[in-house]
C-alpha cells in the first residue's frame, strides 16, 4: 500500500505530491527542447523527435493541470487566484511577445483574445478551469469532452480564445479532473513502470516509422480537418486515436517519472517560469540556426534546452520575473461584496454567518504549469 503524500511530509515542509512536481520538471524539458528544435526538423531524426515529444507533453501538463483543479469553486480565494495566476499573466506575456515585432519590424500587433506563440495555454487552462463544476456535474463528463473534441474537427473555429485547442485537447484536463489519488497509486507499483517504459519505447519507435507520414498539423491542435486535407470521419478517427495515444504516453510517463524527492523537485514547482520566460530565448537563438542545421547542432540545442529550463525554474529567476509570472495583485481585490438579504417588516434576519470560501486570498493550491 503506497503511503499518500502528505504521510511523509515534515514539519514546516509543503505537501506538495513528490511525484507530480517531478513530472512536470521533466516534462517541461521537453517543452523546451521542442520549441527549441522546431525548426532544425530537417535534420534527419529531429522531425521524428519532434512529433514524439508533441505527442504528449502538453496533453500531460494539461491532465495534471485537470488533476489538480478538482476542487476548483468560484469562492473568492479561487476566482483571485484564477486572476493574478492566469489572466494578468497572459496579458503581461501576450503585450512581453508583441515588443519583439515592435522593435524589429515596426509593428506593435496585440490582440487579448487571440493569443500569440505560447499564450494559448494560459487561455485555455484560463477557460477549463472556469468549466470545472460543469464536468464534476455530468454523468459521463469524459464521453461528453470526447465529444466535443471531435466535433471541434468538423469546423474551422477562429483563432479568438484558442477554440480549436480549447476544445480539442479538453479531454486532457477533465480526464485529470476524473483522476484520484488511488489512480496515482496505481502507477506507482512495480508492473506500472515497467509497462509504462515499454509503452514510450513503442511510442518512439512508431514515431520514427511514422512521423514523415502525419501531417505536424495534427499533434498541434490548431486546424479542422478539411484544412488539413481529410474528411470529417477520417478526421475524427484520427483524432481519436491521438487522443489515446497521448493519453497513453502520459499515463506511461508519470509511470516512470520518480516517486520520491529529487534535486529537481523543487524546481517542478516552477515549471511556469520556464514555460513563459523560454521563448524569449528561443526566439533570439533561431537567428543562428543556419550553422546548427546538422546533427551535432540539434544535440547541442537540445543540450542547451536542458539547461536552460532548469535555470528558469530556478530561485534567483524566480525572485526576478515574479512580477509578471506570479504578480501579487492583492492590491486589486476587494472584501468580497455579497448580497444584501431583504426581510419582511417584522421578521428577523438569519443568525447564520455568510459562507466561508475556505480560503485567504494568499493561500496557495499546489499549480501546475506547461
Amino acid at each position: 500500500m503506497t503511503a499518500s503524500p502528505a504521510a511523509s511530509v515534515k514539519p514546516g515542509t509543503s505537501a506538495r505530491d513528490p511525484l507530480l512536481d517531478n513530472a512536470k520538471y521533466l516534462a517541461i524539458l521537453l517543452v523546451v527542447c521542442g520549441h527549441l528544435i522546431e525548426n532544425l526538423r530537417d535534420v534527419k531524426g529531429a522531425h521524428a523527435l519532434y512529433f514524439y515529444i508533441y505527442l504528449f507533453h502538453m496533453p500531460l501538463f494539461i491532465v495534471i493541470s485537470g488533476y489538480l483543479s478538482r476542487n476548483f469553486t468560484f469562492s473568492a480565494g479561487k476566482a483571485r487566484k484564477l486572476i493574478s495566476g492566469l489572466a494578468v499573466p497572459y496579458v503581461i506575456f501576450e503585450v512581453a511577445y508583441s515588443l519583439p515585432r515592435l522593435f524589429l519590424y515596426g509593428k506593435l500587433e496585440i490582440s487579448l483574445l487571440d493569443p500569440y506563440y505560447l499564450t494559448w495555454f494560459l487561455m485555455s487552462l484560463f477557460l477549463w478551469r472556469l468549466s470545472t463544476p460543469v464536468w464534476q456535474q455530468l454523468r459521463w463528463p469524459l464521453v461528453v469532452a470526447v465529444g466535443l473534441s471531435l466535433l471541434s474537427g468538423t469546423s474551422a473555429l477562429p483563432d479568438e480564445l484558442s477554440m480549436n485547442r480549447t476544445l480539442a485537447l479538453l479531454p486532457f484536463y477533465v480526464l485529470g479532473l476524473m483522476l484520484k489519488p488511488e489512480h496515482l497509486d496505481i502507477l506507482r507499483q512495480r508492473w506500472a513502470r515497467l509497462a509504462g517504459a515499454a509503452v514510450l519505447l513503442v511510442g518512439l519507435v512508431v514515431a520514427f516509422a511514422v512521423h514523415m507520414k502525419v501531417p505536424t498539423e495534427w499533434i498541434r491542435w490548431r486546424q479542422a480537418n478539411s484544412q488539413i486535407g481529410v474528411d470529417d470521419l477520417s478526421g475524427s478517427l484520427i483524432r481519436l486515436a491521438l487522443l489515446v495515444a497521448g493519453a497513453l504516453l502520459v499515463a506511461a510517463f508519470i509511470a516512470i517519472t520518480p516517486r520520491r524527492r529529487m534535486w529537481f523537485t523543487g524546481l517542478g514547482a516552477a515549471t511556469m517560469y520556464a514555460y513563459l520566460l523560454h521563448g524569449f530565448v528561443v526566439k533570439m537563438v533561431e537567428r543562428f540556426y543556419g550553422r546548427l542545421d546538422n546533427p551535432l547542432g540539434v544535440t547541442l540545442v537540445i543540450v542547451f534546452g536542458l539547461v536552460l529550463a532548469t535555470v528558469l525554474c530556478t530561485p534567483p529567476v524566480r525572485r526576478l520575473t515574479s512580477w509578471a509570472v506570479e504578480p501579487n495583485m492583492s492590491w486589486a481585490f476587494t472584501k468580497l461584496r455579497r448580497p444584501e438579504s431583504r426581510t419582511k417588516a417584522g421578521s428577523q434576519p438569519s443568525a447564520a454567518p455568510a459562507a466561508s470560501d475556505g480560503e485567504s486570498v494568499h493561500s496557495r493550491e499546489p499549480a501546475v504549469h506547461g
